[in-house]
C-alpha cells in the first residue's frame, strides 16, 4: 500500500552516488527519507556522463528496495565525456551528445541496452536534447532549419537508437522521456511531444521553478501546475509523472511550492530529485506533512479543469504570460489542442498554428469567449485582425498610475505605483473598454471588448514586463474576472492562484511572495441558488463548515448582475479546498 491516494512518491538516485553507495549508508539515508518523506518507488540509474553502475551492485540495490516494498525502475542520462581526442572541437553544452557522430549514435545504444536489461520500466533525464552545431552536424543538416533538422534527428535517434534496441533486449520495457521545464525551447533542441509522445511508451514532466528571481530560467512558480496540464495534453494522456529538485530554493518555500503545484495537477507520481541531495536536507523535512495534507484534499477533487490557454506545439512569444495571469487567479489550463468551445487565451505562442483565425473566427460565431494578448495583436496579420477588432499597437508606452472601470460613473483609482503597458487604441464604439489605465490626461485600454458572430473577444493589456500583474490593484482586476473565469467563479486577491476540478472543487492557493502576509480574498459565484462548503476548516466538528454568502450587485458591460459572495482570510504558504454546490 502506498503512502499516499493519488500518486505515488518517487525518487531519482544518480550513477555517480550509487557508484560509491554501501548498504549500510543506503539503509541510513533510506530512514530518513521514509520518515519525512514517504518513499513509494525509487529510479536507479546505471549510467550517466561516463560513470557505469555495476550489474551486480545495482542487483544489491534492487534487492534492497524490493525488501522495503518500494517499486524500482532505472533511468539513464544523455551526456557523456569526449570518446576521443575529436570530440574535444564540438561545443556540447553539459556534454549532451551529437547524434550526427557514428562514435557516439553507437555509444548511447549500448547505454539504452545496459538499462533494459536491469530494468522493465527506465526513464531519460532531461538532457535528451542536442544544441550541437559541429561540421558534421552542419553538413547533414543541409537546407533545413535548425528545429526542422533536430526534430528529424531525434525522432530517429529514439527509435532506432533509444525505444528500439532497449525493446529488443527487452520486449516488456516501458521507456518514458521526461521533458524539461523550458517548454518554449523544445523544437529548438529537438524535443517534439508531438511526435516522441508516439515512440516512447510515457512521458514525464519538468515542475522546477525553484527561486523564480535568481535563477537563469526566470519560470513563474504556476509552471509547475500548467506545464503538467499542457504536458496531460500534448501527450495524449501519458503523462506518468512530475519532477523537481533542491537547487536554487531561497526560502524554503521555493522548494515546497514545486510540489504544491506538481501535486494539484494530480500526477501518477511525483518524483523528487535527488537521493542525497534529499538526506538531512531542511528543504525536504515539511514535504511529507504537506503531501499528506494535499492528498486527502485531491480525494475530494475530480480532474483538473479551467480555462484553455492555448499554447501550439514548437511554440515561443510571450513566453509564460499565461503561468504570470495564472499566479494573479486567472484559472488557466495550457493546451496545444485548441478547444471547440467555451473560453480560450491566445498569446503570441498561438500564432505558430498557421490556421489560428480560421479557428478563431469559428469559435467566435459560434459563441466562443477569446482572450487575446498584445503579443498575439502585435504579431497577427493585420489584414486578419482587423477583421475582427479596431484594436491597433501606437508604438508608445504608458506609465499607468490610474485606473478607471468605465461601468462605474466614479470608478477611478489614482495614484498607484506606475505600472509599464502597451499604448493600444481602438475606434470607440465599435470596440468597448471596459478597464483604462492613466497617467496625466492620456489613457489607455486595458481590457477591451468586440464582438464577432455570436461570441466575444476580450484584449487584456498585460504589462510590459509580466511580474508587474503583482502591482496592478486587485479593484482593477474586477473589471476583468467577471468574464474572465472559469464557470462564473473567481476570486479577488493579489497573489493568490485557483486550481479548479470537475466535480465544483477548488483550491486556492496564496503565493510566498517578498511580502508575505495574511491577504483578504473575497470569493464570487455568479449563481444566486450556489451554497459554498469550506473543507478542512479550523474548527469545525467534521471538518466541513458552510460559509455565508450575501448577494453583491455588480453593473457590468452595461448590465446589472448579482453574485454571491462571501470574505475569507488566506495565509501565505497555506491550500483551502472548497466545494460549489449548485
Amino acid at each position: 500500500m502506498g503512502h499516499f491516494n493519488n500518486f505515488k512518491l518517487t525518487v531519482y538516485c544518480v550513477a555517480q552516488i550509487l557508484e560509491r553507495m554501501d548498504l549500510d549508508t543506503l539503509e541510513k539515508q533510506y530512514d530518513f527519507i521514509e520518515k519525512y518523506v514517504g518513499l513509494d518507488k525509487v529510479y536507479l540509474e546505471p549510467y550517466r556522463d561516463g560513470h557505469w553502475v555495476d550489474k551486480g551492485k545495482m542487483k544489491e540495490f534492487i534487492d534492497f528496495f524490493k525488501s522495503k516494498n518500494v517499486e524500482v525502475a532505472g533511468g539513464f542520462t544523455t551526456v557523456v565525456p569526449d570518446i576521443d581526442e575529436e570530440d574535444s572541437k564540438r561545443q556540447r553544452l553539459f556534454g549532451t551528445f551529437c547524434y550526427s557522430n557514428p562514435k557516439m549514435r553507437d555509444y548511447i545504444k549500448i547505454v539504452s541496452e545496459y538499462c533494459a536489461e536491469q530494468f522493465d520500466e527506465v526513464i531519460l533525464d532531461d538532457f535528451y536534447f542536442t544544441n550541437c552545431t559541429c561540421e558534421e552536424c552542419i553538413r547533414k543538416k543541409g537546407d533545413r532549419t535548425w528545429v526542422e533538422f533536430r526534430k528529424d534527428l531525434m525522432k530517429d535517434v529514439s527509435e532506432n537508437l533509444v525505444v528500439g534496441p532497449a525493446k529488443k533486449i527487452n520486449p516488456n520495457i516501458k521507456m518514458i522521456i521526461k521533458f524539461p521545464n523550458w517548454r518554449e525551447s523544445y523544437h529548438a533542441t529537438g524535443y517534439r511531444p508531438d511526435v516522441e509522445k508516439d515512440i516512447f511508451d510515457m512521458v514525464y514532466t519538468g515542475t522546477e521553478t525553484r527561486a523564480s528571481a535568481y535563477q537563469d530560467q526566470h519560470l513563474p512558480t504556476y509552471l509547475s501546475y500548467s506545464l503538467v496540464r499542457w504536458m496531460d495534453k500534448a501527450s495524449g494522456g501519458k503523462n506518468h509523472g512530475t519532477w523537481f529538485d533542491t537547487y536554487q530554493c531561497w526560502p524554503v518555500d521555493d522548494y515546497l511550492e514545486q510540489g504544491y503545484l506538481s501535486a494539484f495537477a494530480k500526477p501518477e507520481e511525483i518524483t523528487l530529485f535527488q537521493w542525497t541531495d534529499l538526506y538531512e536536507n531542511k528543504l525536504v523535512t515539511p514535504l511529507g506533512l504537506q503531501l499528506s495534507r494535499i492528498d486527502k484534499m485531491l480525494d475530494k477533487a475530480g480532474a483538473p479543469v479551467g480555462i484553455p490557454a492555448y499554447i501550439s506545439y514548437a511554440s515561443e512569444g510571450e513566453n509564460h504570460i499565461e503561468d504570470f495571469l495564472g499566479m494573479q487567479g486567472f484559472a488557466l489550463n495550457p493546451t496545444p489542442i485548441f478547444p471547440e468551445k467555451g473560453s480560450v487565451l491566445l498569446t503570441q505562442s498561438s500564432l505558430t498554428d498557421e490556421n489560428i483565425f480560421d479557428k478563431l473566427k469559428a469559435f467566435l460565431i459560434e459563441g466562443g469567449k477569446a482572450f487575446v494578448t498584445p503579443g498575439f495583436i502585435a504579431n497577427a496579420p493585420q489584414k486578419d485582425w482587423k477583421d475582427l477588432s479596431s484594436a491597433y499597437l501606437t508604438g508608445r508606452k504608458l506609465a499607468v498610475t490610474r485606473y478607471y472601470k468605465t461601468d462605474d460613473p466614479a470608478g477611478y483609482l489614482e495614484d498607484n505605483q506606475p505600472v509599464l503597458f502597451a499604448d493600444i487604441q481602438h475606434s470607440n464604439n465599435m470596440s468597448w473598454s471596459l478597464l483604462n489605465g492613466g497617467e496625466g490626461e492620456y489613457h489607455s485600454t486595458l481590457f477591451l471588448k468586440d464582438t464577432y458572430g455570436k461570441g466575444q473577444m476580450y484584449l487584456i493589456n498585460v504589462p510590459e514586463n509580466p511580474s508587474d500583474l503583482t502591482k496592478i490593484p486587485e479593484w482593477a482586476y474586477d473589471a476583468i474576472k467577471p468574464v474572465f473565469n472559469y464557470e462564473g467563479l473567481y476570486v479577488s486577491a493579489r497573489n493568490v492562484s485557483v486550481f479548479h476540478y470537475d466535480n465544483d472543487v477548488m483550491i486556492l492557493y496564496a503565493h510566498v511572495t517578498g511580502k508575505a502576509h495574511p491577504v483578504h480574498a473575497r470569493i464570487h459565484i455568479q449563481n444566486e441558488e450556489a451554497r459554498l462548503i469550506q473543507y478542512f476548516a479550523r474548527f469545525s466538528p467534521n471538518g466541513e463548515k458552510e460559509l455565508e454568502l450575501r448577494k453583491q450587485d455588480i453593473f457590468y458591460d452595461f448590465q446589472k448582475k448579482t453574485e454571491l459572495v462571501c470574505d475569507v482570510i488566506l495565509n501565505p504558504g497555506e491550500f483551502y479546498e472548497f466545494k460549489v454546490q449548485r
